[in-house]
């Protein structure tokens, strides 16, 4: 099928990966240059209705949405409102991610576990609260912030001033949270109504720097299959997946697309960090290379109501992704970086999360800039042939953790 990919970081490259190698055409707009080696790029405005009219127009089956604005944007609604199929939620059911304070309302009337919360509309209040809080805090954006809207809170002063920055732009909403402690782990679902198949599950690393210390970002590095005691993914479908699918459900909100459920293994059993409404990212860099059925196959018939969770497919190799990012990344990333990059192999890919040509010559055009991936039968091989690559790419400057696996054991193989 002619399949249009929605966006231009490292989830896109990876999901234009996925629907390639099973003969899908791909086009991808804006996309990037490690995407055009999967895709033809289309240069197009990037607002809802346009991007609907490009899918009609190029005469797409099929539309995978990336990133989390287009789904806030409607851009699911308008592609079908045109007739197209498009994999992912409905502004309305983005909300789930979009709209953090509404998220957290939800599992409470759902049933669904997550830390103890608050949420605020107003500076004031939300500053009192903060002051009779003992830390550490956590304090959340309400709002769509590309993973980077959190901030763990040693301190109530530092909580306050948290919340100072976020109420800073108009509208916003915070929330604070109680501090979890235990495992984190991803568990993505592709999902229709109330219709879902798991991926194995996958951990990310969120801050900058090695022993998960520093400022949050996007995301720095990525393991899979995370290692789940027995019986667990039962608790965590019956307690939260499945709630959450038949909530949305119920409320008039049915879910189609990607699920990604951020979890904690506290003490008491896993709860919800947060919903996201799409791939996680870099999670799908990871998961996606160990998919063995077709995504786009998966997403058309999710979007007609006819996934079939016995169908999608995983091979039981792990895999592992390091990031790299730019000098100065989360705050100010050095851009127009040049780049040399290695041949990554048969059982390797770099995928390009921001990253532009000039010239003949790759340069960084983001903070994360390259997600490099690598599968192998045990998840201390995988490591070893990521972190081999990542030494292999000439990125002066770059940044990268060295200790991802590290929190359940793993390693890369001594050499």
């Amino acid at each position: 099928m002619r399949v249009l990919v929605i966006g231009g970081g490292g989830r896109e490259h990876a999901i234009a990966h996925a629907c390639a190698r099973h003969g899908h055409e791909v086009l991808c707009t804006p996309g990037n240059p490690g995407i055009a080696a999967h895709a033809r790029l289309i240069d197009s405005p990037q607002d809802t209705p346009t991007l609907a009219r490009l899918a009609q127009r190029e005469g797409a089956d099929l539309v995978i949405v990336g990133p989390e604005a287009y789904l806030a944007a409607g851009l699911v609604d308008e592609c079908a409102a045109l007739g197209i199929p498009a994999f992912g939620p409905t502004r309305a059911a983005s909300r789930l991610e979009g709209d953090k304070a509404w998220s957290k309302a939800f599992m409470g009337r759902h049933g669904i576990p997550t830390a103890a919360h608050h949420a605020f509309s107003d500076l004031q209040t939300a500053l009192d609260h903060a002051a009779t809080l003992t830390p550490p805090i956590v304090v959340k954006d309400a709002g769509l912030k590309a993973g980077k809207g959190v901030t763990i809170a040693h301190t109530p002063e530092q909580a306050q001033a948290a919340l100072r920055d976020i109420f800073t732009q108009p509208g916003a909403q915070a929330v604070t949270e109680d501090f979890m402690t235990g495992q984190e782990v991803t568990i993505l679902a592709l999902c229709s109504g109330t219709r879902y198949a798991l991926t194995p599950p996958s951990q990310d690393h969120k801050t900058i720097h090695e022993g998960d210390t520093g400022p949050m970002t996007g995301g720095m590095g990525v393991i899979c299959p995370f290692p789940l005691e027995p019986g667990l993914l039962d608790v965590i479908r019956r307690d939260i997946i499945e709630p959450t699918l038949r909530g949305m459900t119920a409320e008039g909100l049915p879910y189609t697309g990607v699920l990604y459920a951020g979890l904690m293994l506290t003490p008491t059993g896993p709860k919800v960090v947060e919903f996201n409404a799409r791939f996680g990212d870099p999670e799908a860099e990871t998961v996606l290379p160990l998919l063995t059925s077709d995504l786009a196959q998966h997403a058309l018939d999710a979007t007609r109501g006819q996934l079939d969770p016995t169908h999608v497919t995983f091979s039981e190799d792990a895999s592992a992704t390091i990031i790299l990012a730019a000098p100065g990344y989360p705050a100010e990333p050095q851009k127009d970086i040049p780049i040399t990059l290695p041949d990554p192999g048969p059982h390797g890919i770099i995928h390009h999360a921001g990253t532009r040509t000039q010239n003949g010559q790759l340069l960084s055009s983001g903070g994360r800039v390259l997600a490099i991936t690598a599968t192998a039968p045990t998840l201390n091989a995988a490591l070893t042939r990521a972190y081999t690559l990542a030494d292999q790419t000439t990125f002066p400057g770059a940044q990268l953790r060295r200790d991802i696996g590290r929190r359940i054991g793993a390693h890369p193989d001594p050499t």
